[in-house]
């Protein structure tokens, strides 16, 4: 079954793909959920349409994309939170968190497209995250974490 994905779907496709799934996905969740809608074949042309429209925007949109990537692979980040002597956080770091402190530093990536290399964060220390910037472009940064 061919779906038209209207938003990003993890581990399946970008937003405005064409993706194949099984029947009973697409029927009882993604369609549902509004994350796609049927390929019929006058979807399939409107979805053409629109994307050779927006194919200029693309262009722009991935070139910032890229700009923003080559910041944050350098970039280091630092998150303070409360922890035992021995280096134990209470509680954990998480990506609402980080998500916050890019923020701050004036990187505007949502919570969902950011990941964690060692999930989860429950000790001082230095980690790697990653941000899925945009479709292709991913950026790896530093994040430190330290006890208040």
């Amino acid at each position: 079954m061919e779906v038209i994905l209207k938003k990003t779907v993890d581990k399946l496709g970008f937003k405005d793909e064409l993706v194949s799934v099984k029947p009973g996905y697409g029927r009882n969740f993604l369609i549902p959920q509004g994350y796609a809608v049927l390929a019929t074949a006058s979807a399939k042309k409107a979805h053409a349409e629109t994307m050779k429209q927006r194919s200029h925007k693309e262009s722009k949109i991935l070139a910032e994309a890229e700009e923003v990537c080559a910041k944050l692979n350098d970039f280091s980040i630092t998150i303070a939170t409360k922890a035992g002597e021995n280096g134990k956080i209470f509680g954990s770091v998480n990506t609402v968190q980080i998500s916050e402190a890019l923020k701050k530093e004036g990187f505007d990536i949502d919570r969902k497209a950011l990941k964690i290399k060692q999930d989860p964060i429950r000790e001082v220390g230095s980690y790697e995250g990653e941000a899925n910037i945009h479709k292709g472009v991913r950026a790896t940064f530093k994040i430190e974490v330290v006890g208040e």
